[in-house]
Parts: C-alpha cells; sequence; structure tokens
C-alpha cells in the first residue's frame, strides 16, 4: 500500500502544514496544557477562493495516556460545553451523529465501551409516486478497536444485537415495499461484486454519520449508496465536523466553519473530503454539521457557530480524556 504524508515545511519558529490549497499553523499554544502526543492546527487560507476557517486534532491513538470514548443522552440533548461538564472537563469534545430534532435521538451508531447504544436506521420512506417504497441504507462509522486501531465501515445495527455487523465495502440502498425487513433478508438482497459477506466490527467506541469521503487514501464519497444528501446538495457549503485517520495511527478530527459571510463560507463535501486527502488520511468520515459543528479543546472553542444561539443542544459527541 501506498503511505500519504502531509508535505511540511519548517522554519525556526513555527511549522506549517502545507496542502495544495491550504496552510496549516499549529496552535497548541491556544489550548494548553496538551500532552506531547495531541497538536491543534488552524487555517485561514482561502478555500477555492473563499474565505475559510478550520480547525482540527490530531491525536496519536497508540498513546496509552489517552482514552478516546464517546457520551450520548436518552430523548433529551445538551450542548458540547455541557458534556464537557459532565465529562470532569476532558481534553476534545466534539459533535457527532446525526439526530432527530422531534424525538432528539441519534439516526446513527454509537459504540460506547463495546456497548451498541445508538443505531442506525435501516428504513428510508419513498416520496411522491415511489410513497409505498422504502429504501434501506446501510450507514457508515468510525470506531476504534481495543487494539486503539481505527476502521471505517458501513453497518447493520439492531437493538437484538450485541455487536454491529460491518462490510468493508460500500452497500448500495435497497429497495423494496417493506418496511422493516429482517438482517437476513437485506443481507440476501446485497448484490456488490467485490463484497465479501459483514463480520461481526469490534470496536471499543464508535460514532456515526456519513457519507464516507476517504477511501484507501482516495476521494470516494458514498453518498448515493447511504442516501445522506439529496440532490445537489453534495456540492453545497456548510459548516462541518469529520474524522479520519493515518496509516500511521493518527486520528484526524475536522471542523470547519461555514455560513459566515465574508469570514468562512464553509466546505462541500468534496472540498471536505480533499482535506482529508492531502492531511495523510487512508479513510475519513463526515459527521453532522451545519448548526451542530462544534469542536472544544480543553474546554475551549474552535470554530464559531452557525446557530445564532450559540452551540447547538446534540445527542452524542466523541471525547478524548487524558488517563
Amino acid at each position: 500500500m501506498i503511505k500519504f504524508f502531509p508535505i511540511l515545511i519548517v522554519s525556526l519558529f513555527s511549522t506549517l502544514h502545507v496542502n495544495s490549497q491550504l496552510q496549516w499553523q499549529n496552535v497548541d499554544a491556544e489550548f494548553q496544557p496538551l500532552p506531547p502526543s495531541v497538536h491543534v492546527y488552524k487555517t485561514t487560507s482561502l478555500l477555492d477562493g473563499k474565505p475559510n476557517i478550520a480547525y482540527y486534532v490530531e491525536a496519536d491513538l497508540k498513546d496509552k495516556k489517552l482514552e478516546f470514548t464517546v457520551d450520548t443522552t436518552y430523548q433529551r440533548r445538551l450542548t458540547p460545553s455541557k458534556f464537557f461538564e459532565k465529562n470532569d472537563n476532558p481534553l476534545l469534545v466534539v459533535n457527532t451523529t446525526f439526530f432527530s430534532f422531534a424525538t432528539n435521538q441519534n439516526l446513527n451508531v454509537v459504540i460506547k465501551d463495546k456497548k451498541l447504544v445508538g443505531y442506525n436506521i435501516h428504513t428510508i420512506n419513498g416520496r411522491g409516486k415511489d410513497t409505498f417504497t422504502y429504501r434501506h441504507p446501510f450507514g457508515s462509522a468510525i470506531g476504534i478497536s481495543k487494539r486503539r486501531e481505527a476502521d471505517i465501515a458501513w453497518l447493520f445495527t439492531d437493538s437484538t444485537m450485541k455487536i454491529p455487523q460491518a462490510s468493508q465495502f460500500v452497500v448500495p440502498a435497497i429497495k423494496d415495499s417493506i418496511q422493516t425487513p429482517e438482517q437476513k433478508y437485506l443481507f440476501e438482497r446485497i448484490s456488490v461484486p467485490q463484497h465479501t459477506g459483514f463480520d461481526k466490527w469490534k470496536m471499543q467506541t464508535a460514532v456515526g454519520g456519513g457519507p464516507v469521503l476517504l477511501q484507501n487514501g482516495e476521494i470516494k464519497i458514498t453518498n448515493n449508496e447511504e442516501m445522506k444528501f439529496g440532490g445537489k446538495a453534495i456540492d453545497d457549503k456548510h459548516p462541518r465536523t469529520a474524522m479520519g485517520y493515518t496509516r500511521d495511527n493518527k486520528l484526524i478530527i475536522l471542523v470547519i466553519e461555514g455560513r459566515n459571510p465574508g469570514k468562512a463560507e464553509g466546505a462541500t463535501l468534496t472540498q471536505e473530503a480533499q482535506i482529508f486527502k492531502d492531511l495523510g488520511c487512508a479513510e475519513a468520515l463526515n459527521l453532522d454539521g451545519g448548526g451542530s459543528s462544534c469542536m472544544l479543546v480543553n474546554g475551549k472553542e474552535t470554530i464559531k457557530f452557525s446557530d445564532a444561539g450559540g452551540q447547538r443542544p446534540v445527542p452524542a459527541v466523541f471525547i478524548i480524556k487524558q488517563k
């Protein structure tokens, strides 16, 4: 396999991570105290000629002094700052899953301490002429195993299961007239040439979102298969939250400011994917964005929120703690 590395430019006084579009400046000093295995970077470089503000955190998955975990709620939502207080002021808090405003529940998988506490939605009602049909997508997620290795996969989850079933290949949504099909039925309907089946996905921690942005170091956005954004929404610019990982076991957590005219326009899914590729990631996953996008480092805010009221309450966050 080819290994991808970000290009580095080193000076006596500062270090900039540079890719084909953006220059990233180390801003660790603004978020101290930080352990040696965690770094914070910021860019204000133009993104395809448009104003841009973004941050990413790089954390070493193999550092045993770091704990990678999640927190979630039941039928309620909390702001990231409230999650920060609830979890005894951890190193990092970032929003993750999509959710229902009506029920306040996650719409994607969440795994905490090896336990499934959130589930993918596998049925989407048809519209218009397709009112009496249903589509069954397999949502994506990023997980961290007990061995501190990251993976992104497409999952089948169910409240009767202890461990999700995962495919390492994208699975197109299945269309039929059955509202709640059984797992066996869905698996029998899968027709992907390279598909080798589903395996148990034994993760210590995981959060879902979608679509997948990067596979094997290359941009491959699985928006249509996961049925995330309709029409030309893939090209719309919004605030973004996403996660990826490099082949040398660095976790990358990215937030992009948006809906801030003249200062930060946001990013398309393709632009977001390009950022992860330029940072040397092997795989990357889009998470809930828009007004939900928020990352706190030692409780300090990074990007400016697009919601006028400040931080949007969310049902789940990804957390990094120092042991």
